[in-house]
């Protein structure tokens, strides 16, 4: 079969070559068309790089993270050091307790005069009252100031008749203290059912009055004085007649402190 030549100036028709290569050249692979490939690579070596807008995101998000964690470990620290404070205060509380035997001061009515009380005239009435409280401190090593700002009421079926304050003054340990106190009112009005009704009691002996103290004090504990607390002292209080010298039929006292 014959041998078909080309021009040396013409190139061979595609797919076709010639059959005469220089020594050390090879043929050039045809170049594959364009196409879809679809690529397998294993789940463990691919690495997810987010894009530039969220990779901003990201560190935000992070560094929120972090400040909350730093935040929530600050509130933590500081509830453990409350907790450890109040814990340490109630076994200070507890060992002074068993060491003192505290106990509150004891009160009674020793006295209980009144004086202008005109139950025949409807004019406003001027009551005063002389009123003697005994106030007993049993406790061995522990004292009671009382400070300023008191007062002192006197009522008779939730009207207020008169007014004062207690004394300024220390009671020591194992004390007894008797004051007595001078208290008054101004312009009180009666109603005509409250004089009836305190006529009756006058004609049966028992006229029921309620006496109300509330005073200011700091406790002494050796050399250390506490907070001012509040005492609240109510007492029942009945007497014969509206003039001096009347008679206490019976009395009734109740206290409590407010410790803040």
């Amino acid at each position: 079969m014959a041998e078909r030549v080309y021009p040396t100036d013409s190139p061979p028709e595609s797919g076709q070559f010639s059959g005469n290569f220089s020594s050390g050249e090879f043929p050039r692979k045809p170049t594959p068309p364009p196409a879809t490939y679809v690529i397998q690579v294993p789940k463990d070596q691919i690495y997810r790089i987010p894009p530039p807008e969220n990779a901003h995101r990201l560190q935000q998000l992070s560094r929120k993270k972090t400040n909350r964690s730093t935040c929530r470990c600050c509130f933590c620290s500081f509830l453990a050091t409350i907790f450890i404070l109040i814990v340490l205060a109630g076994i200070s509380l507890a060992i002074l307790y068993l060491i003192y035997r505290p106990e509150a001061p004891k009160y009674s009515i020793e006295g209980f005069t009144v004086s202008g009380i005109n139950l025949n005239s409807t004019s406003p009435i001027s009551p005063n009252f002389n009123v003697t409280v005994r106030s007993r401190n049993g406790n061995g090593k522990i004292g009671v100031y009382y400070e300023k700002e008191s007062s002192v009421d006197v009522y008779y079926n939730d009207v207020d008749l008169c007014n004062g304050v207690m004394p300024v003054f220390y009671q020591p340990a194992k004390n007894v203290t008797v004051v007595r106190l001078a208290l008054s009112g101004s312009k009180i009005q009666l109603t005509s059912g409250m004089r009836k009704e305190m006529r009756n009691e006058v004609s049966m002996k028992t006229l029921p009055f309620k006496l109300k103290i509330k005073a200011p004090v700091k406790i002494k504990v050796g050399s250390v004085k506490t907070w001012t607390m509040i005492v609240n002292v109510e007492c029942d209080v009945t007497v014969d007649k509206l003039t001096a010298p009347s008679r206490i039929v019976s009395r009734k006292c109740s206290h409590d402190f407010d410790l803040w």
